[in-house]
């Protein structure tokens, strides 16, 4: 049956290519790919917001409202169980971070399951009350439709890249009903070199999603009246920008501190209990952590000033303004850690929602704090919408995404010029002291990350020593002479011979100009052992060492071979400088051309 379907396959791809050029399929199936994003964001909204309506308005029960505290609790447990029956390889990855690695070290290839199992998993975390986004979710989900589609159709990698890019844009597109944000968000996080070209397939993706998410779920994000901007407060919008770009620092570091911390609990269920008992602190403590956020915004937008404070503890304080500033800025910090330990925990989603929202909430408490001192009277709901932009742009160093996903969300094109000065500032300071953003930070330091500023050197790290490993070489063991291997060593095609004992390890290495002239006595050591001709090379490469380490080892030593051993110092083989070339103008073709 399987290879009924591949030759039915082959069949249908030769026929398109007859007919159809690949510039052109790559239009119709960038249709293809908006219309199921689209689908699959309304899908994930639905789901979400009925799991989370069902749960507080639906259930009538006396004392459900206790539930709330371990709510968080059943999501991020059901999240893990569902992963750990239902997934092969027992983890389900999260974030734009491993989109972005798919692309640089994976051919832009990612498993199937997720077009529907990142879809489950936030759906549940999130409608339980977890306080993380469902963006990055969506994201994911659409870049694996992309991908799917490309490799089903038998796609080139660049093609493939070019297709889940556009599902990454339509969930985005889908998700916010932002389609410019959508198609933009793919080329800042995506696709960092472009031509003109790759607007197309992202414009159409990113519409047509927008278009049938609306259909399906109408209901928008945010909703806010503006009625322009005062030239006399861009100084405190200045202000904002800078406190924004501090802030967004804070929380890239926060963010590497609280994974580093989750990863040394090596039983996922732990991690389940420590995360979901903790958000429920929190939440009890500060209830607009409850799920994603954006309600807590909403309110704030619509000038209902005092809900942040309306259904906690302090509720009996929400007139004195103070308590709200302050518990509005306790809350902000609360939001980083219980995004934090939702996403670590087990939990799946992301930070672009959580970013929104402690974007919002710094910029209202900064309007609403300098409102208090009678200086000057700040539009709120515009520092609101201003922060939210400056927080996405310095999170995710992806400006121009922050910019006009807040202008189409909002419809607040208004406040153009506010929020192009909050989001380029906050990037820059951001970028200033963390050069890579939350997503690539990690690969940058493991050196999976495609850098068009450096193209030599990130193709460089993209090699893996295991594909360019040389082996035939002849191993000469440490009690053997030259006179005993002379037919060997005649024979050889290579210049440089591993020693190598019983047990595999690397004693040293000879080279052919040596041995040639001790065969022809024109140097001593006929009759001695290898172990006592054996010659020190002049570095050791580890087989754990990644490529620009190990060019740096060559040039370091000026020579041209050098050979690997593992952990335990057995010989592997040998990576010469031939082998780093070869593979290097393969990578520069197939990287270099994607984007075309």
């Amino acid at each position: 049956m399987r290879e009924k379907l591949l030759r039915k396959l082959e069949y249908i791809n030769k026929w398109r290519m007859q007919k159809i050029s690949n510039r052109n399929f790559i239009i119709v199936l960038a249709f293809l790919v908006g219309i199921v994003g689209g689908l699959a964001a309304a899908l994930l909204k639905g789901l979400t917001h009925f799991i989370a309506s069902t749960l507080q308005d639906d259930i009538e029960w006396h004392y459900k409202y206790g539930l709330y505290l371990i709510f968080p609790l059943i999501g991020i447990f059901l999240s893990v169980v569902y992963v750990r029956k239902f997934i092969k390889d027992k983890k389900l990855e999260h974030g734009i971070t491993p989109i972005i690695y798919s692309i640089s070290r994976k051919s832009s290839r990612i498993s199937i399951h997720n077009i529907y199992s990142q879809i489950i998993t936030s759906a549940v975390t999130v409608g339980f009350g977890g306080s993380s986004g469902l963006e990055a979710p969506i994201a994911y989900s659409g870049s694996a439709i992309g991908s799917n589609i490309g490799r089903f159709f038998g796609l080139s990698y660049k093609e493939v890249t070019m297709l889940l890019a556009c599902g990454a844009a339509a969930g985005i597109s889908g998700a916010f009903n932002s389609p410019v944000a959508g198609m933009i968000f793919a080329i800042e996080i995506l696709l960092s070199e472009f031509s003109i070209p790759v607007f197309i397939p992202l414009l159409i993706s990113s519409a047509l999603a927008a278009v049938v998410s609306r259909i399906l779920y109408s209901e928008p994000l945010f909703h806010t009246t503006t009625t322009g901007w005062e030239v006399e407060s861009i100084f405190f919008y200045l202000i904002l920008a800078v406190l924004i770009g501090l802030f967004t620092i804070y929380f890239s570091k926060t963010s590497q501190m609280v994974k580093n911390w989750f990863g040394k609990i090596k039983n996922p269920y732990n991690k389940v209990w420590i995360s979901g008992i903790s958000l429920g602190l929190m939440i009890f403590m500060f209830p607009a952590l409850y799920g994603e956020g954006y309600i807590s915004i909403q309110q704030i937008l619509d000038g209902r000033f005092d809900s942040i404070v309306k259904n906690s503890l302090f509720a009996e304080f929400k007139d004195i303004w103070w308590v709200v500033l302050c518990y509005t800025v306790l809350t902000l910090f609360a939001k980083s850690f219980a995004a934090l330990f939702t996403i670590n925990g087990g939990g799946n989603g992301g930070v672009f929602g959580p970013s929104l929202v402690m974007g919002g909430l710094l910029g209202f408490a900064f309007a609403f704090g300098v409102n208090q001192t009678g200086i000057v009277q700040l539009n709120v709901p515009n520092f609101v919408m201003a922060g939210m932009a400056g927080a996405l742009a310095g999170v995710m160093h992806a400006p121009l995404t922050g910019i006009f996903l807040i202008a189409e969300i909002t419809g607040g094109y208004t406040l153009m010029v506010p929020l192009m000065l909050v989001a380029s500032i906050s990037y820059f300071i951001n970028r200033a002291a963390m050069k890579h953003s939350i997503y690539t930070k990690v690969l940058a330091e493991s050196g999976d990350l495609i850098s068009y500023e450096d193209k030599d050197r990130t193709v460089i790290s993209m090699m893996k020593l295991r594909y360019i490993l040389e082996t035939n070489f002849v191993v000469l063991r440490p009690e053997e002479t030259p006179v005993q291997r002379k037919s060997d060593i005649i024979h050889s095609k290579r210049n440089i011979f591993p020693i190598v004992d019983d047990k595999g390890k690397l004693l040293g290495i000879i080279y052919s100009e040596r041995l040639f002239s001790i065969l022809l006595d024109e140097a001593e050591g006929k009759d001695k052992t290898f172990a006592v001709l054996a010659q020190k090379p002049a570095d050791i490469i580890d087989e754990s060492e990644n490529m620009e380490r190990v060019m740096g080892k060559m040039n370091k030593d000026d020579v041209w071979i050098l050979p690997v051993v593992n952990k335990d110092n057995q010989y592997l083989g040998f990576v010469s400088k031939s082998s780093v070339f070869n593979k290097y103008r393969s990578l520069l073709i197939r990287q270099g051309q994607y984007l075309e």
